[in-house]
């Protein structure tokens, strides 16, 4: 299979501040959001275009005015493209709240932009009666402000949207599964372009991308022996260049525990009598992100995704400043120790560029990894 087949899917990313601005001007009207834990669902089946705000690398020139310096890259320079007039073609955006920078955010651009829909949604830590009843009502009240702002949900429009993104994510899965397997179609650097154009892109169209994607692909290869077998856990990843360092320093990436992998993949779907309890038991039941869950508790399923996939270490990439990822560290790397899992920590700044010294870091641990397997 040639790099044609990822080239829809890179040029979807490459090309996304001037394709939505397009159809903004066509009469679209498109949301914005942070975080995979924003039911995009609701937002689609209001009639919005759900589109995630994209960071890329680079260099903060404006944004620095709004914004104190402990910040992660991924705020600051959502920022800096916003001030940009990259994202002038959002009616407003919607957050479910997981980290504070995040929240603290939305409150920044409501702010600035003045004039767009900006809301910040709870989102309980538990699934208990009391949690889900809760979040029901936060729910509620998202889709009756969508409504006042002439934007309506009916139940078979949310039956629809739950459909559609369950039917991507179940692709995505899959997509996974055969990167596990070392189908060499489905590297971590093409899943991740894969991935990515899904936040940007009309969720009906990308479906058809994807299923022609793995109409395409050839059947899974024998299993990739090369490389020591690797799960790369951090927020989110933008530049490929942090995977193909990782994968040209001796490791082979299995599984990941990223919020633009794995972790807004898993489960596809949920279960219930009606939409809103389908809608509320997957977002309960999501592969948990540390701002929303405790440390020893996400330790517990990622070892059991190290299992399922084989993954024998674990390299967390973290952004600079993201608090709850640095915190959730010490207890998680004592956890895997505990398991015979190592782990190594790498730490990002906004241009994404992996420095010498990290390079040998990585170097001397799949080194040392190798020789004791």
């Amino acid at each position: 299979m040639t790099t044609n087949a990822i080239q829809p899917f890179e040029e979807a990313i490459a090309d996304h501040h001037q394709r939505l601005g397009t159809l903004s001007r066509a009469g679209r009207r498109l949301m914005g959001y942070f975080c995979t834990y924003t039911p995009v669902e609701i937002l689609h089946a209001s009639g919005f275009v759900p589109v995630r705000i994209h960071a890329g690398a680079g260099r903060m020139d404006k944004a620095g005015a709004h914004l104190p310096d402990f910040i992660c890259p991924y705020m600051k320079l959502s920022l800096e493209n916003a001030l940009d007039g990259k994202y002038d073609f959002l009616a407003g955006l919607v957050q479910g709240y997981s980290c504070d920078a995040a929240c603290g955010l939305v409150n920044i651009w409501k702010d600035i932009f003045t004039g767009r829909f900006f809301h910040t949604l709870p989102i309980p830590y538990n699934d208990t009666p009391e949690s889900r009843a809760y979040y029901r009502s936060a729910l509620l009240e998202l889709t009756e402000k969508l409504a006042f702002a002439g934007a309506h949900a009916s139940e078979t429009a949310l039956s629809d949207s739950i459909d559609l993104y369950a039917r991507i994510r179940s692709l995505q899965l899959d997509l996974c599964r055969r990167r596990q397997k070392g189908n060499a179609a489905v590297s971590s650097k093409n899943l991740m372009a894969i991935v990515g154009a899904g936040f940007l892109v009309l969720p009906e169209q990308y479906l058809l991308m994807l299923e022609e994607f793995l109409d395409r692909l050839p059947p899974d290869p024998p299993a990739a022996k090369d490389g020591f077998p690797v799960m790369i856990s951090g927020s989110l990843i933008e530049d490929a260049g942090v995977l193909d360092a990782i994968e040209s320093s001796g490791g082979r990436i299995v599984a990941d525990d990223l919020c633009n992998g794995f972790r807004q993949i898993f489960p596809p779907d949920g279960r219930g009598e009606n939409p809103m309890d389908r809608l509320i038991d997957r977002y309960i039941n999501r592969f948990p992100c540390p701002a929303r869950s405790r440390a020893e508790d996400r330790g517990k399923r990622l070892l059991d995704l190290a299992g399922d996939t084989g993954a024998k270490a674990v390299v967390f990439v973290v952004q600079k400043f993201c608090t709850p990822h640095l915190a959730d560290y010490p207890v998680l790397s004592e956890l895997l120790k505990a398991n015979g899992l190592a782990s190594i920590m790498v730490e990002m700044d906004e241009t994404w560029q992996m420095a010498s010294q990290l390079k040998t870091r990585l170097e001397s641990f799949f080194e040392m990894m190798g020789s004791a397997a």
